[in-house]
C-alpha cells in the first residue's frame, strides 16, 4: 500500500495524563474499513487487535458520535521514550473499501507527549487494562509491611541474576514467573531510565475481586524483583481498579470510586486527600456546577453524578421490543492524588465509558387542532435529531413524505426547548380521507387516524407509531320546515340538506320515502334546496285535531331523526282548518265521523237521519247537511273481511213520516233516502289515520272510508208480528253437527260462522226472507253493541 497525505480535519490528537489520545472522523469513514497498526521502531508496523491492545497499554473504541477513539499509554510497548520525558508514537491508519483491506490507503500519523511530572506511583485504570508505574528509588521497606517482606525472602534466594522476576499473590497461593513467561499471560512489565511498571489484564487468573466500600475492586497484588550484585530489589507492584460503582436513576447516572484503597494504603491513617479532579473526553472540567455536573467527595467515596442528557455526552435514540427510549453515554475519567507513609505521592487515574440502560421515551401526540380553521395540527414528539420521518399513513392509506405535500398535508420539522423535535402535520377538516361522523344534534365529530414511519439512530431501524385525534365542532345547522294549505291540500317544504346522509324523514315510525309518499297519495317534489310535500287533507297520516259541522282542523306531522340511531331531534307540523261540506273520517281507534251532505226532493228533516241503531241520531245537522261520530262497535256497523281488509259498514237512512190510511199501501210524501257508508282498515296494520271524501277518484287507502247513496226505492212499512223461527250454529259447513243451545261458541274475527234459521210455520201464506241478522251481549235484540252477521241478506 502507497502513504499518502492525510485529508484536513480527518486526525484529532492529544496528550492528557500520560494517555495518547487520537480520534477520527467517521465522515471520511463512512461506506469504508480501516485498520490501525503501530509502528515499532525497531520491527517496523504491528497490527492492532484485542490481545495486543491490553498488553501493550492500547484502547480502540468509539466515542458517542461513532467517532473511532485510540488510547495509548506513554508507557505502551512501541513508545519511544526519552528520559522519562519525552514519548513519541507513530500509527498507521489503514483505509479500504474491501473487508479484506486490500488496496488500502496508508496515512501515517506521528505522535508526541511531554510528560515529567511523575508522581512516585501512577496507577491507570483503562478499559481493557490495569497499570501501575513506580519509581525505582523507593523508600525503605516499611514496619507494618516487614512480615510480608520478610516471608517472600525465600523466594528471592532464586532470583536470577540481573533478571526481573514477578512474584503473584493471590487467595490461592503465590506465583512467582519470569516476565517473559507472564507476557504470555497477557501482562506486560518493564523498567525506564527510572521506573518500573506492570500492565495488567482485568480478571486474569492471579487476580481476585473484592469489595471496598461497596464498589468491586479487580485486584493484582505483585512484587517486582531485581537482583545484581549484593542488590535485590523488591517494588510493590499491586494494582487495584474498580469493576463497577455504576448507579442509574431516571433522570441522573452516579460513577462511585472508593477514596481509600486497603491494598494501595497500607497505613490509612497516614492517608491525605490532595486532589481530585473529573473530565470528559480528554477535558478537564475545572468547573463541574457549570455543567451541572456534582463532584463530592467523603472519607470513603467519590462520587461523580452527570444528569442524563447533560453536556459533554450523547444520547441516542433506539428501539427495544418495537418501543421508541434513548440511551444515553458519556466518557469520564477521574484522577485522584493522594499521600501517604509508605509512598510519596499515588495518581491514580480512572477512565470510564458509561452507557445507561434503555430508557423507554413513549412518544405523545400533541393536539394543537385549530377548530375555528377546520384545521386538525398534531405535534408527534420528542425525538432526537438522530430521528426522521420517512412515510405516513392518513385513514389508513400510505403516503410518502412527496406524495403526503402533494395531497395537501403539510408536514414539517419544529423544535423543543429540551432540544428535542417533533413533527407537524397539518390536515384540513374537509380532507377525503378525514373520518366524518354525524354525533349530537348539530355537531360533527371528526377523526383524523394517523400512522407515522420513523428511521431511528445511525442503524435507520423503522418505528411505527399510531395516533387517533378527534374534534368535535357544532358545524350543522338543523333543518326548519316552512308549513302552509290550500283549499285540499297541506304543504310542507323542507331543506334538503343532511337528508340521508344525516337525517331522515320519519311518518310515525315508518320510515317516509318515495315508495311510502306514493302509497299513501303525498307528492313529493324536490328542488335544488328543498323536499316539498303536498298531503291531501284525506290521506293517510293526516291528524284530525278538530272536527266538527262543515269544518275540519287537520294536522301533519314529520319526525327528524337521525340516521344511525333514529333519535328523534325535532317534529316539522302544519296545521290548517278546512271547510267540507261532505266526508268521512276513519280514525285507528274505531272512531268514524261523517259529514253527509242530503240532496233530495223534497227536501228532507236532516234532524230525523240515523244511522242502523235508530237510536244514533246526528251530533249536529243543518237543512242539507247532518254530522255523525261513532265507534265501529256501536251503531250498528257491521265488519266483513275481503282480502288483506276490515270492512266496516253502517247506512244513514231517513226516518220518513207517514199518512195513515185505511189500507196498504201507506201513504208518505218523503222521499226514500240511504246513504252507505265504509270504512277500510288493513287487517294487519296498526294506528294508521286516514279518511276519505265521499266520492273518491282513487281506490281506498288503509283506514279509509267511503259513502256509497243508493237509488230511491219503494219501501213498504210491515207491521211486526210473532213467527216460530228456529236458529242453531253449524260446526262446519256440511250442516251436520250443530253446537247446542244456549252454549258460548268462540270465533275469530275471520272464521266464518255457520247460521241455519228454519221457519216452523206451515202457513202456506207465509215465506221466509232472511233480511237482517246480529249477535248482541244480551237477550235484548235492540241493545248496542252488536255485530252484524248478516244485512239486506
Amino acid at each position: 500500500s502507497a502513504l499518502y497525505v492525510l485529508p484536513p480535519g480527518f486526525v484529532e490528537s492529544s496528550c492528557r495524563s500520560r494517555i495518547f489520545w487520537m480520534k477520527l472522523n467517521k465522515l471520511l469513514l463512512q461506506g469504508k474499513f480501516f485498520q490501525l497498526e503501530i509502528n515499532d521502531p525497531y520491527a517496523g508496523p504491528v497490527l492492532l487487535d484485542e490481545k495486543l491492545a491490553s498488553r501493550c497499554g492500547y484502547v480502540l473504541s468509539e466515542d458517542m458520535w461513532g467517532n473511532p477513539v485510540f488510547r495509548a499509554s506513554v508507557l505502551g510497548c512501541h513508545v519511544a521514550n526519552e528520559a522519562d520525558e519525552l514519548f513519541s508514537l507513530t500509527v498507521n491508519i489503514k483505509i479500504s473499501s474491501f473487508s479484506s483491506m486490500r488496496a488500502a490507503v496508508t496515512y501515517t500519523y506521528p505522535m508526541y507527549c511531554s510528560y515529567s511530572s511523575w508522581a512516585s506511583r501512577e496507577i491507570v485504570c483503562e478499559e481493557n487494562y490495569m497499570e501501575v508505574s513506580v519509581k525505582t528509588d523507593v523508600p525503605a521497606v516499611s514496619n507494618d509491611y516487614t512480615v510480608a517482606w520478610m516471608s517472600a525472602l525465600p523466594e528471592t534466594q532464586n532470583v536470577a541474576y540481573q533478571l526481573w522476576q514477578l512474584m503473584f499473590v493471590s487467595p490461592s497461593g503465590r506465583k512467582r514467573i519470569m516476565v517473559s513467561d507472564a507476557a504470555k499471560l497477557g501482562y506486560s512489565f518493564n523498567n525506564t531510565l527510572s521506573r518500573v511498571y506492570l500492565r495488567a489484564p482485568y480478571h486474569s487468573n492471579e487476580s481476585h475481586v473484592s469489595v471496598v466500600s461497596g464498589v468491586n475492586m479487580n485486584m493484582v497484588t505483585s512484587t517486582s524483583m531485581y537482583r545484581q550484585r549484593w542488590l535485590l530489589l523488591l517494588i510493590d507492584t499491586t494494582v487495584s481498579c474498580p469493576v463497577d460503582g455504576i448507579s442509574f436513576t431516571d433522570t441522573t447516572l452516579t460513577w462511585t470510586v472508593p477514596s481509600v484503597i486497603p491494598t494501595l494504603v497500607v497505613q490509612e491513617s497516614t492517608f491525605l486527600s490532595k486532589n481530585i479532579l473529573m473530565g470528559v473526553d480528554d477535558q478537564v472540567i475545572v468547573h463541574p456546577e457549570e455543567k451541572n455536573y456534582l463532584l463530592e467527595h467523603n472519607e470513603t467515596h467519590i462520587r461523580i453524578t452527570i444528569p442524563i442528557g447533560a453536556e459533554g455526552g450523547k444520547l441516542k435514540s433506539s428501539i427495544s421490543g418495537g418501543v421508541y427510549g434513548v440511551i444515553y453515554s458519556i466518557d469520564l475519567f477521574l484522577e485522584h492524588t493522594w499521600t501517604d507513609a509508605d509512598w510519596q505521592t499515588t495518581k491514580y487515574t480512572v477512565i470510564k465509558s458509561i452507557t445507561t440502560p434503555f430508557m423507554p421515551q413513549i412518544p405523545t401526540v400533541i393536539n394543537n387542532t385549530l377548530p375555528e380553521e377546520r384545521l386538525f395540527n398534531v405535534a408527534f414528539g420528542h425525538f432526537l435529531s438522530d430521528v426522521s420521518l420517512v412515510a405516513i399513513a392518513i385513514g389508513n392509506v400510505p403516503f410518502t413524505l412527496r406524495e403526503a405535500r402533494h395531497q395537501g398535508f403539510k408536514i414539517y420539522e419544529t423544535l423543543f426547548s429540551n432540544r428535542t423535535k417533533g413533527f407537524i402535520l397539518e390536515v384540513s377538516f374537509d380532507d377525503p380521507y378525514i373520518l366524518k361522523e354525524y354525533v349530537n344534534r348539530n355537531e360533527t365529530k371528526y377523526t383524523l387516524l394517523v400512522n407515522y414511519t420513523m428511521s431511528v439512530g445511525p442503524e435507520t431501524t423503522l418505528y411505527y407509531h399510531s395516533a387517533e385525534v378527534e374534534c368535535v365542532i357544532a358545524d350543522i345547522e338543523l333543518p326548519e320546515a316552512v308549513g302552509y294549505c290550500d283549499e285540499e291540500n297541506l304543504y310542507l317544504a323542507i331543506p334538503t340538506f343532511g337528508l340521508h346522509q344525516y337525517w331522515n324523514l320519519y311518518l310515525h315510525n315508518k320510515l317516509l320515502n318515495r315508495h311510502v309518499a306514493l302509497t299513501n297519495g303525498y307528492l313529493a317534489v324536490t328542488n335544488s334546496t328543498h323536499l316539498i310535500l303536498q298531503i291531501p287533507l284525506f290521506a293517510v297520516g293526516v291528524i284530525y285535531e278538530e272536527v266538527s259541522f262543515q269544518k275540519i282542523k287537520a294536522r301533519f306531522d314529520v319526525a327528524l331523526r337521525k340516521v344511525r340511531t333514529m333519535e328523534t331531534l325535532q317534529m316539522f307540523s302544519v296545521s290548517c282548518s278546512f271547510n267540507s261540506s261532505a266526508f268521512i273520517i276513519c280514525h285507528p281507534d274505531g272512531t268514524i265521523m261523517i259529514s253527509a251532505q242530503m240532496k233530495t226532493v223534497p227536501a228532507i228533516d236532516m234532524s230525523k237521519t240515523k244511522l242502523r241503531d235508530s237510536s244514533c241520531k246526528p251530533r249536529e245537522y243543518n237543512e242539507g247537511h247532518a254530522f255523525f261520530k261513532f265507534h265501529v262497535t256501536t251503531c250498528g256497523t257491521s265488519v266483513r273481511f275481503e282480502g288483506d281488509h276490515i270492512i266496516y259498514e253502517n247506512e244513514i237512512s231517513y226516518e220518513k213520516e207517514t199518512l195513515p190510511g185505511q189500507s196498504i199501501p201507506t201513504i208518505t210524501r218523503d222521499p226514500d233516502y240511504r246513504l252507505t257508508v265504509l270504512c277500510y282498515y288493513r287487517a294487519k296494520e296498526t294506528l294508521v289515520l286516514g279518511a276519505f271524501a265521499s266520492d273518491p277518484s282513487t281506490s281506498p287507502p288503509f283506514g279509509s272510508g267511503t259513502m256509497v247513496p243508493r237509488s230511491n226505492i219503494a219501501v213498504y212499512r210491515r207491521i211486526r208480528q210473532a213467527l216460530n223461527v228456529v236458529s242453531r250454529v253449524s260446526k262446519d259447513e256440511s250442516f251436520v253437527e250443530f253446537y247446542e243451545p244456549n252454549m258460548a261458541i268462540l270465533k275469530r274475527p275471520v272464521e266464518p260462522v255457520f247460521l241455519e234459521v228454519e221457519l216452523k210455520d206451515e202457513s202456506p201464506s207465509i215465506e221466509l226472507y232472511l233480511e237482517n241478522c246480529w249477535v248482541t251481549r244480551s237477550l235484548d235484540f235492540n241493545s248496542t253493541p252488536r255485530w252484524n252477521i248478516t244485512v239486506d241478506g
